[in-house]
């Protein structure tokens, strides 16, 4: 059986914090600012952990 290759897609997009879970970047941060508030821009700044619902799908995606 050959080895399980990593997705190289949510390679890119998510990293393992140092107890193992997953973490992730948000969406909404690429252009039009203008239309949005400094508080809403502030908290999209910030790091958010993987769903629960999502994390088995993922993990699956990247093996190690």
């Amino acid at each position: 059986m050959p080895k399980m290759k990593t997705h190289k897609g949510s390679q890119k997009r998510f990293k393992r914090t140092g107890s193992g879970k997953l973490k992730r970047s948000h969406a909404y941060t690429s252009h039009m600012f203008a239309n949005k508030s400094q508080k809403q821009k502030r908290k999209l700044r910030k790091s958010a952990l993987v769903s629960a619902g999502d994390y088995k799908r993922i993990k699956a995606m990247l093996p190690k």
